[in-house]
């Protein structure tokens, strides 16, 4: 079997490096420097160029780099092709603990304290109400979430698409009920996976269903929200605050207008960093088992999307 590692706009020696440590009997190659494409049955993917499928004629398994897969088109991957993506424990649990640590700074009103420190100023106020915590997106990492948003005595309810059995956990799901899972909610959290249903989720319509004094928290991608929708909302006093790790154009450009808004905490994309050798260690997993015609792990529905 061969690899190919085709994960554009960044510097891959470290990777390449670590998979063939795991893969030692495994051709590895790197795209566009590859001998013969006819030999990849395996590719690892991020932004990969939309041309190189139909160059991969022998491609059985698309590895994306990873969590979520909106960084492939779908549409143009082979009927047959198996399409799987990273799953990382201490991922889910560093999302958990960035989520809940912005949501005790916002009830505790740290930011606005740090404002208070720089001008000199000595006013205490009682904590915000903040109690009902909503999340968009149940899968596992908005579960992890959930579970330790829980343990921290906060309530908790989510909304999928789909319905979904969930203990401890008000769940709503899909259109018909997303106006009743926003209507009572302190926090918003969107862990939602991108597809065309979701991008652009997070706009002004659903933001004035949500109590004024919400929180909104976007760790998922930039293009579930509609950048102009959350500025007007902050200035009509829609929404309280955001806190955004991601965004639609990354890194944010220097003279984009989130940076300098009062009302916006931006992060960069940093909420969950996955580590080189546990994805590593996930994708050479699959490689042995496409090898050995096992089972892959994490595999995506391409209709879906995740």
């Amino acid at each position: 079997m061969s690899v190919l590692v085709c994960v554009t706009g960044r510097n891959n020696d470290k990777l390449l490096a670590e998979l063939s440590a795991q893969l030692p009997n495994v051709k590895i190659s790197e795209w566009p420097h590859c001998e013969n494409l006819a030999e990849i049955e395996f590719v690892l993917a991020w932004k990969a160029p939309e041309t190189i499928w139909a160059q991969l004629p022998n491609l059985q398994v698309v590895q994306s780099y990873g969590a979520g897969v909106d960084a492939i088109d779908l549409s143009i991957i082979p009927e047959h092709v198996q399409v799987t993506r990273i799953v990382d424990t201490q991922l889910a649990e560093d999302m958990a603990e960035y989520v809940l640590a912005h949501i005790l700074t916002h009830k505790l009103r740290i930011k606005e304290y740090l404002v208070k420190q720089q001008k000199g100023q000595w006013k205490p106020k009682r904590a915000h109400a903040t109690q009902n915590v909503g999340i968009l997106g149940m899968g596992e990492l908005g579960l992890n979430v959930a579970n330790k948003l829980i343990s921290n005595n906060f309530k908790v309810s989510g909304w999928s698409r789909s319905e979904k059995q969930l203990k401890h956990i008000k769940h709503f799901h899909g259109e018909a009920q997303l106006s009743d899972f926003l209507k009572e909610l302190d926090v918003l959290v969107c862990l939602l996976p991108l597809t065309s249903d979701t991008e652009e989720i997070l706009n002004l319509e659903v933001f004035k269903q949500l109590p004024d004094h919400c929180l909104l928290i976007n760790v998922a991608r930039g293009k579930h929200l509609n950048e102009s929708d959350l500025l007007v909302a902050l200035e009509q006093d829609e929404l309280a605050a955001a806190v955004l790790d991601v965004f639609t154009e990354e890194p944010l450009p220097k003279m984009h207008s989130f940076w300098s808004h009062p009302k916006i905490t931006i992060t960069p994309h940093c909420a969950a960093l996955t580590q080189l050798k546990t994805v590593c260690e996930q994708i050479a997993e699959n490689v042995k088992a496409q090898q050995a015609n096992r089972r892959l792990n994490n595999l995506v529905c391409k209709q879906k999307g995740y």
